[in-house]
């Protein structure tokens, strides 16, 4: 499910659950409105709200930690990959096609992460794709040092090619989402509750509707913050492509 359809159930959800407050204080009572009773729903409400926000603070927090630990994963992969085929420069020219097969892998990555979410992490376990760095690394490994400092090469490369896989399963498996969905049903249910305990104590229906369709907004949009921040390879805010540019423009030189 979309950022996006998930912000707009949440705001349906708790807009509505407004609107029903304020619908029910005309049906309510005179002794259920009175300062007392709504003295206790103001309190119970403030308490929801402060355990609202400090969820929803959390989440945010989060989802921007895990998006920037994805984004310095990306570069890094990108430094490693260019070290890697200096280090190749370094061996001389019998490593010519592991360079060459080094860089025609980490295109064909670059271009299967960007590709889309989904289509990432369904192709993620294809053989095909395995079958690249598998082939890179066996590569290495068929390079025969004919000195020290071409066997510190080999090793040094082997090493980094290893890190490299690593990575890849990092990469290649972001997350499904930054909220469970018990999780989030939950949140809606205290948020519906709260917002509900603000139409009962509002008596302008005109001004309580506006600052409940503006609040139900700004809680919708964080939600939507969340979980877009949670999905980098789509919707608005992705990882920068930059870092693999910069990176395949160095390799084989």
């Amino acid at each position: 499910m979309s950022s996006l359809i998930v912000a707009l159930i949440v705001f349906v959800c708790v807009f509505g659950s407004g609107v029903l407050g304020l619908s029910l204080r005309t049906f309510l009572p005179d002794h259920h409105l009175s300062e007392d009773s709504t003295a206790i729903v103001k309190l119970g409400a403030g308490l929801m709200a402060t355990l609202a926000a400090l969820v929803l603070g959390l989440l945010i927090a989060s989802a921007k930690v895990s998006f920037d630990r994805l984004n310095d994963e990306f570069t890094q992969t990108a430094a490693t990959v260019v070290m890697l085929d200096r280090t190749l420069a370094d061996y001389g020219p019998e490593a010519k096609e592991a360079r060459e097969l080094l860089r025609g892998t980490y295109a064909a990555a670059v271009e299967q992460f960007y590709s889309g979410g989904t289509v990432v992490k369904d192709n993620v376990d294809v053989p095909d794709s395995l079958a690249r760095m598998v082939q890179f690394q066996q590569k290495l490994r068929e390079l025969a040092p004919r000195n020290d400092m071409e066997r510190l090469v080999q090793s040094e490369a082997l090493a980094r090619s290893h890190d490299l896989a690593q990575t890849r399963w990092i990469l290649f498996r972001p997350g499904q989402g930054a909220i469970p969905t018990p999780f989030l049903a939950v949140l809606v249910l205290w948020l519906g509750i709260l917002f509900a305990g603000f139409g009962l104590v509002s008596a302008n229906k005109r001004t309580a509707v506006a600052t409940l369709f503006v609040c139900a907004l700004s809680v919708s949009g964080a939600i939507f913050l969340i979980e877009d921040i949670a999905h980098p390879l789509e919707g608005l805010m992705q990882i920068s492509r930059a870092p693999a540019q910069i990176a395949l423009s160095h390799l084989g030189q």
